[in-house]
Order: structure tokens, then sequence, then C-alpha cells
């Protein structure tokens, strides 16, 4: 288990004002990801969603090798980013919601064809591209 001094309500501050990179620093080295310590826990939670916000993209993707919060936070960071190269590449390695954030994407930007296209492509006959192609068929659903 993760030693560290954790100062809840300077971090809170920090956050407040905008200043990410202290909040990290001080949120970072308490949090545990799946602790039995649900403070741990709450503040690992804390912590990848402070990465998602700063937007430091390389950290949550250091992370999401093997957190699957920061893998989340990750996707979704690159879905508002409008990153489709990024959820494209994520997608084809097997990433699940990468997939479907792409598709939704592709179709949040009016482009169906890109869209039908990364479904034949990442998984033209599975349960995910059923899924998905259902959740968006119809433009402004």
């Amino acid at each position: 288990m993760k030693t560290a001094v954790f100062d809840a309500a300077a971090a809170r501050v920090a956050e407040d004002r905008g200043d990410f990179a202290t909040a990290i620093a001080l949120v970072g080295p308490f949090g545990e990801c799946f602790s039995d310590d649900l403070d741990r826990h709450e503040a690992h939670l804390w912590h990848v969603d402070l990465l998602g916000r700063a937007g430091r993209l390389a950290e949550l993707e250091e992370l999401s090798r093997t957190d699957e919060h920061a893998r989340r936070c990750l996707n979704r960071l690159l879905y508002r980013k409008g990153r489709a190269t990024a959820l494209r590449r994520r997608a084809l390695g097997g990433d699940r919601l990468a997939f479907y954030l792409l598709v939704g994407l592709h179709h949040a930007r009016g482009r169906h064809a890109e869209a039908r296209r990364a479904i034949m492509e990442i998984d033209p006959t599975g349960r995910y591209a059923i899924e998905a192609a259902s959740s968006f068929t119809a433009p402004g659903r």
C-alpha cells in the first residue's frame, strides 16, 4: 500500500483555482486503484479525472495500459477533442469503448459513411458492430 500524506483540502483549493499540476501532485501519490481503502480509491478516481481535465494525454495513455479508469477517461477525452485517429488506433487494438466512441464521433460530425467504414474495418460481424450501428442509425438521434 502506498504511504502518503494526503491534504484533500489543499488539493481541492488547487483544483478550484485551475492549478491542476499541484492538485495532481497532491492527489496522485495517495490514490490507489481498486483499493480496499475507499479514500485511496476515490483519490485514484479523482487523480484520473484531474489528468483528463488537465489534458495530460501522455500520462493517461501510460496509465491506461493497466488502469481501466484511465483507459475510459482517455477515450472520453479523445472523443471530446475529436481525435478520431487516436480512437481508431485504440479500437483496432481491441478497445471496445474507443470503437463505440469512434463510431459516435463520426456520426456526430455527420460522417456516416466513415462510421460505417470503421464498423466494417474493426468489427464487421461482431456483436459490438451491431450495437454501434443500431445506436447511430439516424442522424440527430
